[in-house]
């Protein structure tokens, strides 16, 4: 009995081995990769080790490595890491195309995943894979417009998917009303974001509707909720606000002195920054708060000197060989870039260990389907995917576009976006004007 399920498995693995070689073995791979006992981050190929003793031949310990030494060695024979660019671009193509079903409960927040694809291809340079125009397109139809009356102008923003059934307008027409149909700011966030990846000029966003969205979500404390029925509010969120205004080049949608002040009151006991006031700093509030003081032009105005270099000992003892988040938790990818680009933006990121953090980033990458995953032997999936790319970035990998890192965008999208400012300036300076020499 033992034997034949011994010999069945071994047909199994032969199989499979013998699909990577012709590059058609994915679905049986990923089915056997479910056959590990849950809890354990071990790869398939460790899996068939217990049960066939050598069994693990070459030709798979080189599509998915099983040990710390062979990871960071790539095949176990001690060349470096590849960075697999065009994997990663057909992966981030098959995130706008076809998503798990473990996705589903993502649903209300698709323009996020959109971000995380649209702006992973242009670091990657290779937005030309996609249909742009269409993409704008859907951007626009989850705008929230004001309606005629206007009597929903403090809920206006955009929505992250067609999830409410609302009749499909790229924001062409006014709003429609609906007593549940509402902005979201980090969906705000991402879709203005995407249209300036896309090339858009902005020029169908109304910015007046957003900005006053925007304010409607700001709390007594300076923090911003999520959307106006109520959520949870903190730093994440004054980071998106800070966004939101940078790209609309208007600071009304918000009060800045309150941020600011919340900001500074989350500084934590240990000298980084916590999602509020009182809570335990973190990698990720760190960035938001540090990035957002960066695009508002005020973070040497809040933090003296001494208390720069606290926060830059606490996020620079983030780093084991990737970073982690918090003290005494594991490595993870995303915050490769999370503190790695607090680091840039405080401008010591050149003392940390470039090649450790880099070997640890792809060792996480899916050498089969691209993409990167939160720890080695894990599923990639967007988020990590795109933060494991623009961790790579700081390092200057090759291939891969330079990081805006507070905007969180390619620097060529990021100087576009200047670009659309000043063209701004001009027309408004013109319109103001053409009206003086009206009204003499």
């Amino acid at each position: 009995m033992e034997k034949s399920r011994r010999e069945s498995v071994a047909q199994d693995f032969q199989l499979i081995g013998d699909g990577f070689n012709h590059r058609i073995g994915l679905r049986q791979a990923n089915t056997l990769r479910h056959l590990t006992p849950p809890g354990y981050r071990l790869g398939f190929v460790h899996a068939a080790r217990q049960l066939l003793p050598g069994c693990g031949g070459r030709r798979f310990r080189s599509s998915m490595a099983t040990t710390e030494e062979e990871r960071l060695a790539g095949n176990g024979e001690g060349e470096r890491l590849d960075f697999l660019r065009d994997r990663h671009v057909r992966f981030f193509q098959r995130c706008l195309q076809v998503l798990p079903e473990r996705y589903s409960s993502l649903e209300t927040s698709r323009l996020t995943i959109a971000f995380f694809a649209l702006s992973g291809l242009d670091m990657l340079d290779s937005l030309d894979v996609v249909n742009k125009d269409d993409i704008i397109e859907w951007i626009y139809s989850l705008q929230v417009l004001p309606t005629e009356d206007r009597s929903n102008l403090n809920r206006c923003g955009f929505r992250g998917s067609s999830y409410l059934g609302i009749p499909f307008n790229p924001s062409k027409n006014p709003g429609t009303a609906h007593p549940y149909d509402s902005g979201h700011i980090a969906m705000t966030y991402t879709g203005l974001s995407c249209l300036v990846i896309l090339g858009d000029d902005l020029s169908r966003v109304n910015k007046e509707a957003c900005l006053a969205g925007l304010r409607a979500l700001q709390l007594e404390d300076g923090s911003f909720c999520a959307v106006p029925e109520g959520s949870e509010n903190d730093m994440r969120f004054v980071y998106c606000a800070s966004c939101i205004c940078y790209m609309l080049n208007n600071w009304s949608g918000m009060d800045m002195k309150k941020a600011i002040s919340y900001i500074r009151r989350s500084m934590s006991y240990d000298n980084g920054l916590a999602q509020g006031a009182g809570l335990e700093s973190h990698g990720g509030s760190t960035f938001c708060g540090i990035a957002s003081l960066c695009l508002m032009g005020k973070l040497e105005e809040v933090f003296s000197e001494k208390e720069l270099n606290r926060i830059k000992r606490w996020c620079i003892m983030r780093q084991q060989n990737g970073y982690h988040g918090r003290p005494n938790k594991p490595v993870d990818t995303c915050y490769s870039f999370w503190v790695g680009a607090t680091l840039k933006l405080l401008k010591i990121f050149q003392y940390t260990n470039f090649e450790k953090n880099r070997n640890y980033i792809l060792s996480t990458q899916d050498r089969l389907v691209g993409g990167f995953a939160k720890w080695p032997d894990s599923h990639p999936d967007a988020l990590h995917a795109y933060f494991g790319i623009c961790g790579l970035s700081l390092m200057e990998e090759s291939g891969i576009c330079k990081v805006h890192p507070a905007l969180n965008v390619s620097t060529r999208t990021s100087e576009r976006l200047l670009n659309l400012h000043q063209s701004w300036k001009t027309k408004d300076s013109k319109q103001c004007s053409e009206n003086v020499h009206i009204s003499t």
